[in-house]
């Protein structure tokens, strides 16, 4: 563990330094406003520079990646002589294609204020046909180059690579891996200095975790290699296999109010839940950003499934009015729609809310977000504390609200608790009124008569949202069987419930108690319906033939003794597939991963048990108490 610095205010002096920074590195986070360092930076900077390896565990928003790009670029700017030609003296890695192009920005801005290396990024236009021989050869400085899966291709990459020669890399991890497999790319022991990997526990992530090796594989041991995120202890377990030799390890946290365990989350962000039933799940939206004072500028709402945006983004703008602009982004969006609609958020001059996936849970900046709203609990709870920490960062104020149907999943409150991640009531009452559900529901639907492409999108979105909700970690929480089905269905918009094996034993409305005629429903898009007409009139076509297989179908006049006898023994196979189906999954599980499970699931068991006998008296202290937080915090009161 390292070292706590002393508490006087010139241990976070950028000039306190040791070993010193330099002149140029001042001038540079002096004219971003930085005036001392946050606790983080006090601590990583020193260590990074001073050649040990760290794992670094900071809350979200704290200024981590100063604390990286410093060092690095100090680093390659004292070596003893010029890292040679198609060499990499440095590499960052990133998750993401958003965090990768973020951190290239920061660097740029701090490269800015050192002439040398501004000078090979942008040279003058009066410079640019002469030969590059305004610093020396000899001169130090740091040329790098952006890496990024769907911007470019792999050989266009190698081809910019060839040309700059860059000795830095910010890249994601599969189009990193495509360049360092070229014979031309060299990170030798002398030249190669340190590996960042940003977002670690991420990348330690099972879908990260081989291209990762292969990595590895391919630069030296001997090395610095830090590791940065807000949650670096859960894969502290793993850290061995990226490396790391006797890592000094770096915790800041955030204290909590008295009696209250350290917190993960900044001091300035307030974290709270709503309870909400199904039906006015997306009407509530409208409240929440009505209820919250001043408007916030910027949102962002979180939903589980790429569908979901693809659908949301339809339907929600019609629901929340002209006062908000509403940004999709999802991780299936091609590269260039991903980049202009998240700089279309970023530089969003009105309210703006970006709808978004866990695409962008990770390391985003975004100083200016005032409000997170998560519309669907994420299924992995680490990720909760990364979407809350995209409001309340650089000390602004900031507001995150957790969407939860009423019963069983109020349980996920405790279950966060037990995680050292609190949540308090939202701080304003909210009174549900069943006309403002049927009038969002009316305008969803409205849309969805106008255009069957809105329905289809309607329909795929709720089987997307269900299959990821089937697969929450909390499974004993978030349970299938619980849910509203009519409810959801008129929250959404729907026109009716999609043939789903799970409603198979639904004895409700699947209708929704709506009257369509599905033979006159239509596209908008000419081509589109011009091909669902040709298939209506195949299938009139082949109507006699379709009849007479009908006929060797089993038919409804069959006693109710043997339907039901016949539903019981389905149901038996069902459950029993269901067991075969569980071994296998339990057989293919690593012991880790079945400990981790049975951890889970036995921590969520007592957290029932204990909710379960003190739901009553729970709800009605709350009631009592509506007015005061849980954890004695200050009442949130709106924006800085």
């Amino acid at each position: 563990m390292a070292p706590k610095p002393p508490s006087s205010t010139s241990s976070r002096a950028w000039d306190g330094v040791n070993p010193p920074l330099s002149g140029w590195v001042l001038d540079a986070v002096s004219s971003m406003g930085f005036t001392r360092m946050t606790p983080v930076q006090a601590s990583a900077i020193p260590l990074f520079m001073a050649h040990k390896d760290v794992v670094v565990e900071a809350v979200t928003g704290s200024g981590k990646t100063l604390s990286f790009l410093i060092p690095v670029v100090e680093k390659l700017l004292r070596l003893e002589e010029p890292i040679k030609k198609h060499h990499v003296g440095a590499i960052i890695v990133s998750p993401t294609r958003e965090l990768a192009s973020q951190i290239y920005s920061v660097l740029l801005s701090v490269l800015a204020f050192h002439p040398p290396s501004a000078s090979s990024i942008k040279p003058s236009e009066t410079d640019e046909d002469a030969p590059r021989t305004k610093y020396s050869s000899s001169t130090l400085k740091v040329v790098p180059q952006l890496l990024l899966g769907g911007a470019t291709t792999p050989a266009e990459d190698l081809s910019s690579f060839l040309k700059h020669s860059p000795n830095l890399l910010v890249a994601t991890p599969g189009r990193l891996l495509e360049l360092l497999s070229s014979p031309h790319v060299h990170c030798p022991q002398s030249s190669f200095e340190m590996l960042v990997l940003d977002e670690a526990d991420r990348l330690l992530d099972l879908g990260f975790k081989e291209t990762l090796q292969n990595i590895l594989r391919r630069l030296p041991k001997q090395r610095r290699t830090g590791l940065f995120s807000a949650s670096v202890s859960e894969a502290v377990d793993q850290i061995v296999r990226v490396g790391l030799r006797n890592p000094v390890k770096v915790v800041v946290k955030v204290k909590g109010g008295s009696g209250v365990d350290d917190k993960r989350t900044p001091a300035s962000l307030q974290m709270t839940y709503l309870t909400v039933p199904p039906i006015h799940k997306f009407s509530a939206l409208k409240h929440i950003l009505n209820s919250v004072q001043p408007t916030p500028s910027k949102s962002i709402f979180f939903v589980s499934t790429c569908s979901g945006v693809d659908y949301f983004s339809a339907i929600l703008p019609l629901i929340l009015g002209d006062d908000f602009q509403l940004v999709p982004l999802h991780g299936k969006h091609q590269a260039n729609v991903r980049q202009k609609n998240f700089n279309r958020f970023v530089n969003a001059l009105t309210p703006a809310i970006l709808l978004t996936t866990d695409v962008a849970s990770r390391g985003l900046d975004i100083p200016s977000v005032d409000l997170v709203v998560q519309v669907d609990p994420p299924s992995d709870p680490k990720t909760f504390i990364h979407r809350c920490g995209r409001a309340g960062r650089a000390g602004r104020r900031g507001l995150s609200v957790v969407l939860l149907h009423p019963g069983r999943e109020e349980d996920y409150v405790s279950f966060l608790e037990v995680r050292k991640t609190p949540v308090a009531p939202f701080p304003q009452p909210i009174t549900f009124l069943d006309t403002d559900a049927a009038a969002a529901t009316e305008v969803a639907r409205k849309a969805a008569r106008a255009d069957r492409a809105v329905h289809d999108r309607g329909q795929k979105a709720f089987v997307s949202w269900l299959r990821s909700y089937s697969k929450h970690q909390a499974s004993s929480i978030f349970r299938v069987a619980d849910l509203d089905w009519e409810g959801l269905g008129k929250a959404w918009g729907l026109l009716k419930l999609p043939k789903m094996p799970e409603l198979r034993n639904f004895s409700g409305d699947r209708t929704l108690g709506v009257d369509m005629d599905w033979d006159t429903y239509s596209y908008k898009d000419k081509q589109r319906e011009k091909r669902r007409l040709e298939v209506l009139q195949e299938t009139a076509e082949n109507g006699p033939q379709q009849q007479e297989t009908n006929k060797k179908r089993p038919n409804d006049s069959v006693s109710w003794s043997n339907n039901a006898e016949n539903k019981n023994k389905k149901a038996k196979r069902r459950d029993q597939k269901q067991v075969r189906q569980e071994k296998k999954r339990w057989e293919k599980m690593t012991d880790e991963e079945k400990k981790k499970a049975e951890d889970t699931e036995q921590m969520v068991e007592q957290i029932k048990a204990k909710n379960e006998e003190q739901r009553q008296l729970k709800r009605a202290a709350a009631k009592s108490n509506k007015d005061v937080n849980a954890d004695g915090d200050e009442e949130f009161e709106g924006f800085d």
